[in-house]
């Protein structure tokens, strides 16, 4: 009897529609690996043509997988993406419409707790489920990692780091080990990228399908490369920026941690059932040099480049090596899919669907489906409102600032959004505003605050603090 391999197997099963029977004990369940990077640009790695950068890594699953060429993030900041990776809803659906702070005060979300998260989708399923690296959906009771259905928790709660060393952020430590504090040593991407292949190598020894979300904080700001990773770049790239210098170091730095977590995959033969999912949770930051592609502008802003995401696949067996796909994809259509192949049925009231067709050659075709974007920020720049956008086929409505105009473009005539067509196409922009206004509505139905909020006088030293920095715009 000739024994065919397990990614071939489900393979058969996919094509023939078989969908959750695979996922039954018929053939062993795939393990899933989601990659997300943190403000990593569009065009910030090699394959993408971009000269003065070198990831080597990052390419190999391109070569080895499927490059989604319109792949979106579901916001143009961390929280409300992350959020959507793990619920396959709108942000503001689950109650993060802007980034969860250690500040009460500058504070913009709250995890909803009824929502029903990827990772206890999956534990049902035979996963062992894991988070290595970034959090950043809630810091307290009952938004941990451990009690939202991680098996595992090894990382860190907060949203940002102040620095890579020190892994501190307001002079606190927010890094776990499941609820435990601990202090590691070395840059935090070396730290993540050491834990997720001590639990790869732990996983090979006791079987079983695991989930692995491996969520890096690298290139999120501050800029902070090691120094030798930074004094390749400028012996390489003499002509570069010191900024732009130091990003592409960090960046590169990071894709050898990648590289890292891709050889353990081979070392302990798991890679060839496993499924990668490389993502990232915004665009690049422009201020720190990052390259978007050809779109405008980046993290922050509703604009292509604040959207637009790599969004790379690697299956072996399953996925055409150096296939590509135009399917528009956004950030939480990753629940369904991820749902979908371990072989269970996501909630019924969603928003994500499911790419696995275009992974199988199936339909690479887009759904039917117009597309929302939100995020809601403080500071003088913001003032607790909310920015948005709106897509509808080549039709784009966005306000890049609370207090600035509606702007329409046909991204169809103009990718780069350079020609304001909001007082010439007056229709359009109604049907788009009256849809947006729509989905802000049912957003709205969804507490974004915690249900012991008090006023400013009955809160603690956080609160303080940040009433003191109240006139600061907010850059993370």
């Amino acid at each position: 009897m000739v024994k065919v391999p397990a990614s071939l197997a489900i393979c058969i099963a996919l094509l023939f529609g078989v969908g959750r029977g695979f996922a039954q004990e018929q053939v062993p369940k795939p393990n899933i690996l989601v990659i997300l990077t943190d403000d990593l640009g569009r065009g910030d790695y090699s394959a993408f043509g971009t000269p003065d950068i070198q990831t080597p890594n990052i390419d190999r699953l391109c070569h080895e997988g499927m490059t989604f060429q319109n792949f979106f993030a579901n916001s143009c900041v961390c929280s409300p993406s992350r959020a959507s990776l793990m619920t396959g809803c709108y942000p503001d659906r689950v109650g993060v419409p802007g980034l969860v702070r250690d500040e009460p005060d500058d504070s913009w979300g709250y995890l909803l707790p009824g929502a029903r998260l990827l990772p206890q989708m999956l534990k049902p399923a035979g996963y062992h489920t894991a988070l290595i690296g970034k959090w950043n959906l809630g810091l307290e009771s009952p938004n941990l990692p451990n009690e939202r259905g991680f098996d595992l928790f090894h990382g860190f709660l907060d949203d940002m780091m102040d620095d890579y060393w020190t892994h501190l952020r307001h002079g606190k430590n927010f890094m776990r080990l499941n609820r435990q504090s601990i202090n590691p040593k070395g840059h935090a991407t070396d730290v993540f990228t050491g834990w997720a292949c001590d639990y790869l190598q732990e996983q090979a020894k006791t079987g079983g399908p695991f989930f692995l979300y491996l969520a890096y904080t690298a290139p999120h700001f501050p800029i902070e490369p090691p120094a030798d990773w930074l004094e390749t770049v400028r012996r390489r790239e003499p002509n570069l920026s010191e900024k732009r210098a130091k990003l592409v170091a960090l960046i590169e730095h990071l894709d050898h941690g990648i590289g890292q977590v891709l050889e353990t995959l081979d070392r302990t033969k798991l890679a060839t059932n496993t499924l990668i999912i490389f993502n990232s949770d915004n665009g690049g930051r422009l201020e720190d040099g990052a390259n978007n592609g050809p779109w405008r502008g980046g993290k922050q802003h509703m604009y292509e480049g604040g959207l637009r995401v790599p969004g790379i696949v690697r299956w072996p067996g399953v996925i055409k090596p150096g296939s590509s796909a135009e399917r528009f994809t956004m950030t939480m259509d990753i629940f369904p899919t991820v749902c979908e192949v371990a072989g269970v049925t996501p909630p019924g009231q969603i928003d994500g669907l499911s790419f696995l067709p275009a992974l199988t050659g199936k339909d690479e075709s887009s759904p039917k489906r117009d597309l929302y974007f939100i995020r809601r920020e403080g500071g003088i720049e913001y003032g607790g409102k909310t920015i948005d956008a709106y897509r509808r086929d080549d039709w784009k409505l966005l306000q890049d600032n609370p207090f600035a105009p509606l702007e329409l473009y046909n991204l169809h005539t103009d990718p780069l959004e350079s020609s304001n067509l909001a007082t010439k196409d007056r229709q359009i922009l109604q049907q788009l505003l009256k849809a947006m206004m729509k989905q802000i509505q049912l957003g709205g139905q969804v507490p974004w605050q915690p249900p012991d909020s008090t006023p400013d006088s009955n809160r603690g030293p956080a609160t303080n603090r940040q009433n003191s920095e109240s006139s600061e715009v907010h850059t993370n």
